[in-house]
């Protein structure tokens, strides 16, 4: 962790040190807002790529998605979905291979991230974003999302109209709420019940769901779909001990492909797994 960020940490533990102490549900809707915001938006340069790209967009929620769409139209469409504080510019290495495979690829940036409008964005959000791209420019009956993508496209697909032959690669998915809100507590140092309390209670609010409900593990009872499910034993961000809880249900349209030393974000600019997920498309 470089210094600067050691002092941001070091900032937002005394400060909801203070704000637990004053009221318990201004410290959980601050925690909620932090939770929920995107950090810096990456100045990283577009790949070559993006120039051949078509620019498109939708509306959603009062924002101003932006989007992108190669090789269209074709019949075989794709949908590359990326992480929390990621953009769709950072899967510019699945491109040309499934262009070449005969897809049309659509990728956009979620609310908040990237080019796109908006300043939070929640697990609702994004798998609204998904059923919208599907019902503006599909159907799209392939997948690739990343971390918190995976988990959007997750709760998209109970919704989305889909079988046995559409195809998702979840690559190292945000398997559990749960384990990501308990995840932000101890990095915050925020060790108060009460405002863990509030904190889950604004989330019921979104949609009337629990936090344990925003689960991929419990989605999957309801998707048909044919899934390769990547993920680093070493991932920091994503723990394994939640894909073991999938991997132990035996889910007979899961493939999984387990990796180590690769962590959480190298994964999916892995040459070796960006291959291994395009041949798994037909």
């Amino acid at each position: 962790m470089k210094s600067s960020e050691k002092l941001i940490l070091h900032y937002l533990r005394t400060k909801f040190k203070v704000l637990s102490g004053i009221s318990q549900k201004k410290a959980a809707k601050e925690a909620f807002k932090l939770f929920s915001t995107p950090l810096i938006r990456s100045a990283k340069p577009f790949s070559s790529i993006f120039n051949e790209a078509e620019l498109i967009n939708l509306n959603l929620n009062n924002s101003l998605l932006k989007g992108y769409r190669w090789n269209s139209p074709s019949r075989k469409k794709i949908l590359l979905l990326h992480g929390f504080s990621s953009s769709a510019k950072n899967f510019h290495h699945f491109v040309t291979g499934l262009i070449q495979k005969g897809y049309e690829v659509l990728a956009f940036d979620a609310p908040a991230h990237g080019l796109s409008g908006g300043a939070t964005v929640n697990a609702v959000d994004y798998a609204d974003m998904i059923k919208k791209i599907y019902e503006l420019y599909g159907p799209v009956k392939n997948f690739i999302a990343h971390s918190f993508g995976g988990l959007a496209v997750c709760l998209a697909l109970e919704e989305i109209k889909h079988d046995e032959d559409t195809r998702v690669a979840l690559i190292a998915p945000a398997t559990e709420t749960t384990s990501a809100v308990d995840h932000a507590f101890k990095l915050l140092q925020i060790r108060s019940s009460g405002v863990k309390k509030e904190f889950n209670d604004i989330i019921y609010s979104i949609h009337g769901k629990p936090t344990e409900w925003y689960s991929i593990k419990r989605a999957l009872k309801h998707i048909h779909a044919k899934i390769i499910w990547v993920h680093d034993r070493d991932d920091d961000t994503t723990p394994f001990s939640d894909v073991e809880n999938v991997i132990n249900e035996k889910f007979e349209n899961i493939e999984f492909e387990i990796t180590t030393g690769l962590g959480h974000s190298r994964i999916y600019r892995d040459p070796e797994i960006v291959g291994l997920v395009i041949d798994f498309f037909k």
